[in-house]
C-alpha cells in the first residue's frame, strides 16, 4: 500500500475516537420556536428583554433573567430522542427543564395570548436553522387552569392538533395546517419539534384564548394582553446578545464552518478503499460515524477532524519521500 494511503488510513483509525467524542458532545444546530400562535418566549422577546411590558414577562425576567429571551430559539434537549415525558417533569414543560428558561414555567393566568377559534388553523414555526424532523402540537384539555403549573396530564396527548414531518421552510418559517377542537377561555398549545437527523428536540408554549376575546384573568376583570411575535428587525437586533450557536447553519459566523482544505482532505480520506483502512489495523470506516447523504453538520465536523490529522500525516509522508528521493539522487 502506498505510503500516502497508509497515512490517511492511519489518521482515520487514530483520530476516529476523537471525532466520535466531538459528535457526542458538540451542540446541535437546529433552532426555532412557534411563531403563530406566538410562543411565550418569543412574545416576551418582542416586548423587549430589558423592559418587558406585560406583568407575566416582567415576572419571567425577574425569575430567570434576560438572557433567556435573547436565546428565544434555544429551548432544547440535545439528546431527547423522543423521550420528552421522561426528561421533562411536570411544571417544567415550557422551559424543557432548562434552568435558563425557568421563568417561562411560571403558573399565571395573565400570559399574553393569541386569540383563536375552533376549526382549521395554519401554524407557523419560526426557524433559524432548518433541519428534517417532525412537528407535533398539543392542546390543553377542557378545564385547564393556567394558574396551576403545567403538567403532561393537562395536554391532550392522544389527539395532537397538528403534526407535520419534513415541511419545507420558506421565509424563515415552517408552515403546516392543523385543526383546533372546541375549547373555551384560556388554553395552551405545546409544540415539540423532534429532529430526525439528530436526537435533539425543541419545545415551546403558546398561550391562546378561544372565543374571540383575550380572556379575563381569573379573579380580575382585566383581560390578558394580546400576544404579538417579534419583528425581523427585533430578531436581528438581538442576535449579538444571543448565546445560541448555529454552527454555520443559519448564522453569519464563518468560523463555525469547516475550512475548505479540511473538507477536501476529508473527501480524499473517505475515498480510501476499505482494504487500505483494514491494512492499517482497523475496520473503522467513515460510514460508521454517520457519513451518508443525511449526515448532519456534526458528522461533517468529525470528518474534518479526521481530515486534519490525515493532512498532517500526508505532509509528513511527502517530506519524508522528498528527503529520501534527494538522498538517493546523490
Amino acid at each position: 500500500m502506498p505510503a500516502r494511503r497508509k497515512a490517511a488510513a492511519a489518521a482515520a483509525v487514530g483520530l476516529a475516537p476523537l471525532a466520535l467524542t466531538a459528535l457526542a458532545t458538540a451542540p446541535a444546530a437546529a433552532h426555532g420556536s412557534l411563531g403563530d400562535p406566538v410562543s411565550r418566549v418569543s412574545q416576551c422577546y418582542a416586548e423587549g428583554p430589558e423592559s418587558p411590558k406585560s406583568d407575566a414577562c416582567r415576572a419571567a425576567v425577574a425569575g430567570g433573567g434576560t438572557q433567556a429571551l435573547y436565546d428565544w430559539n434555544g429551548i432544547r434537549i440535545g439528546d431527547a430522542g423522543g423521550r420528552h415525558q421522561e426528561l421533562i417533569p411536570d411544571g417544567r414543560l415550557c422551559s424543557a427543564n432548562n434552568d435558563e428558561f425557568k421563568g417561562l414555567d411560571l403558573a399565571r393566568a395573565d400570559w399574553p395570548a393569541t386569540s383563536v377559534r375552533s376549526g382549521s388553523y395554519t401554524f407557523k414555526y419560526r426557524v433559524t436553522a432548518p433541519h428534517k424532523g417532525t412537528f407535533t402540537i398539543y392542546l390543553t384539555k377542557p378545564g385547564y387552569d393556567p394558574a396551576q403549573p403545567l403538567a403532561w396530564a393537562d395536554l391532550d396527548l392522544s389527539h395532537p392538533v397538528a403534526t407535520a414531518t419534513d415541511p419545507v421552510a420558506s421565509g424563515g418559517f415552517y408552515t403546516f395546517s392543523g385543526t383546533l377542537p372546541e375549547r373555551s377561555g384560556k388554553q395552551l398549545l405545546y409544540a415539540v419539534w423532534q429532529r430526525s437527523d439528530s436526537p435533539e428536540a425543541f419545545y415551546s408554549c403558546s398561550d391562546v384564548t378561544f372565543g374571540g376575546g383575550s380572556g379575563a384573568v381569573k379573579g380580575s376583570s382585566t383581560p390578558a394582553p394580546s400576544a404579538s411575535a417579534p419583528s425581523e428587525e427585533q430578531i436581528e437586533a438581538g442576535t449579538d446578545k444571543s448565546t445560541v450557536e448555529h454552527h454555520g447553519h443559519g448564522d453569519d459566523d464563518a468560523g463555525t464552518s469547516a475550512q475548505p482544505t479540511a473538507q477536501e482532505t476529508a473527501q480524499e480520506t473517505a475515498s480510501l478503499p476499505a482494504n487500505d483502512v483494514q491494512a492499517a489495523g482497523s475496520s473503522q470506516s467513515l460510514a460508521e460515524t454517520g457519513g451518508d447523504t443525511s449526515t448532519s453538520y456534526l458528522a461533517m465536523g468529525g470528518a474534518a477532524t479526521l481530515a486534519a490529522g490525515a493532512a498532517i500525516l500526508f505532509g509528513s509522508v511527502r517530506r519524508r519521500a522528498v528527503n529520501q528521493g534527494g538522498r538517493r539522487g546523490r
